[in-house]
Formats: C-alpha cells, structure tokens, sequence
C-alpha cells in the first residue's frame, strides 16, 4: 500500500476492481442460499483466480478478496461455520497469486471485504430479524475474519456495504484493531428524493457518515449503491469529510441468492458519472455488484493526477 497511498495522496486516481460476487455468478459458479458467494472459493478456486486476473490486466490497482459473506453467522447456514479461517485464507491467497501472475510487477494491493451482511430472507434482499445475532456475536464474529485475513498477509481492509450503524461500529473497531489501512464504503438508497441507509429506509445516510466517520477511515466513500443515488451520497459525505473519497456503485438489484442483471449501465455511461464523482473528490473508482470487467477496463483510461485533496480527516 505504500506506493498506492503515495499515488492517493499526490491526487492521482486509483481504480477498484469490480464485483466478485456477482462476477462468479456469471461465470458460473454456484451461489448458496444461506452465505451467497462465500463457498465458490472451495467450489469454483479457478474461476476466482480467473477473475481477479481479469481485472489485474483491466487496470485494477486494488482486487477485493471474496470475503464479504465470510462472517460465521453467515457461513453457519451452510454447516461451514467452522471453516471461517480457512475460507478467508485461501480468497487472499487465491487474490495474491493472481496479483503474481497478472500484475507483471504493477503495484497490486489485496484487499479483505469487510460486511456486516446478516441472513437473509430467502428470494428477497432484506435481513432475517430472527436470524440476527447479538452484537457481541457478531463483533467477535468479524475479529475472526480480519484475524484470517492479516494472518493471510492482505494489504488493505475495506468495510463495505456499510448502512446499519450499530454494526458499522462493530466493524470499524475489528478493522481499527488490525493496524492495518481501511476504507469505509457506505451504502445508500434514494426514497422519495431522500438519501436514506440502504438498510433502512427512515435512517438518514448522513447519520451513517456521521457513524463511519468515528472510527478514522484512512478513506469514505460510497458503494454498492445505484448509479443514480451515487452522486447526491458522495455530496453527503464531502459536507463532513476533506480527505479522499471512493465510489464503486452497483446496477441491477438482488434476489438471494442471485443478482438480477438488469438495466445494467453501458462502461461509457459510468465513465461519464465517474468525471462527475472526480469532480466531488473521488479518487478511487471501481464497481460492485452487477459491473464487471468491462466497466473497470473503462474506468482505467481515468486514469491521471487530478491534484490532491487537502487534509484527510473531517473538520
């Protein structure tokens, strides 16, 4: 991460890989229904590895271990809750040797996915209530991925879909706790001309930044949010925090266990957003759920010192 933050501080653009998840299901590989995309790396390690390459040669600087449905809570609705550390390891080392095969001696940086991703009511997108653990199960819960993950030799933790602050908290702690840089990326929703959580409709987004913004991320950003409501969240955020934004917006809509690839933006419509979101103070781009390879190919050619962003952390 040296070279990269050094890249970030001077102003240049960084570019995220793009969706994982959504990436092996294309491909493939088999979605569960309890911890999503959390069992291809077991089921589909080939596919993973092709992947992460793919998006190394499109011009990602960062690839994104596939550890966001890793937590135990998650993984114990498909009986592999006693495979937390082996799962996380081998996403990481399955991402680094793709960075040794690809990068062809480009600094690559591999980053662990972070969620507070709960069960989820099947064939919806909404958490189970009754399958919610305690905070204290869940906290420990997310200690035990970034333990794997550090043991793992990962360079980079980022905190995604962040939009439920009482786990937000629980998050940014495992992640602050590991010593390791990490990036909050937050996640929202537009109701009614309201930019809302995107776990719940009646919690304000600027309450959410208000919340990420305690555990010191090294970078806020917005992700896994629609294309449309991107632009407003980045807005929200830059009126509480000076320092480098990310934005890696979704397309499409989820069904667990699948995503629906539905109106999915064109690569040339997104690069058009991202100049826009440049303009707001983002320096890292890339896509999640529903972009693929394409989609970050396009955002490469963004490429470029856009200057630097003075002051890193919110006044």
């Amino acid at each position: 991460m040296v070279a990269l933050n050094k890249r970030l501080d001077e102003g240049d653009i960084l570019v995220l890989d793009g969706a994982t998840g959504t990436e092996l299901e294309k491909r493939g590989a088999p979605m569960s229904t309890g911890a999503w995309c959390a069992l291809a790396t077991e089921y589909a390690p080939q596919t993973l590895l092709e992947i992460h390459e793919d998006y190394i040669r499109s011009g990602a600087d960062i690839i994104t271990a596939n550890t966001f449905s890793n937590a135990r809570h998650m993984l114990e609705q498909e009986g592999a809750g006693d495979r937390v550390g082996h799962l996380t390891r081998q996403a990481v080392e399955i991402a680094q040797r793709a960075r040794d095969r690809a990068s062809g001696g480009r600094d690559v940086a591999v980053a662990l996915s972070l969620s507070h991703q709960m069960p989820v009511i099947p064939g919806d997108a909404r958490d189970d209530p009754s399958l919610r653990p305690s905070s204290a199960i869940v906290f420990a819960n997310l200690q035990e991925v970034v333990a794997a993950g550090c043991e793992a030799g990962v360079d980079l933790i980022l905190l995604e879909m962040m939009s439920r602050p009482m786990h937000m908290d629980l998050a940014l702690e495992a992640a602050e706790e590991s010593g390791l840089p990490f990036w909050c990326g937050l996640s929202a929703r537009s109701v009614d001309g309201r930019i809302v959580s995107y776990a719940w409709e009646d919690y304000p987004f600027s309450d959410c930044v208000e919340a990420a913004l305690q555990g010191r991320p090294d970078v806020v950003g917005v992700m896994h949010s629609n294309v449309h409501a991107t632009g407003p969240a980045l807005d929200i955020v830059r009126g509480r925090w000076k320092g480098p934004m990310s934005a890696y917006p979704d397309s499409g809509f989820f069904r667990m266990p699948e995503w629906q690839f539905v109106d999915i933006i064109a690569p040339a419509d997104l690069v058009c957003e991202a100049r826009h979101w440049i303009g707001k103070g983002v320096r890292a781009l890339g896509g999640c759920c529903g972009l693929g390879i394409d989609h970050i190919e396009a955002l490469a050619g963004l490429k470029g010192d856009c200057g630097p962003i003075a002051g890193r952390m919110a006044p």
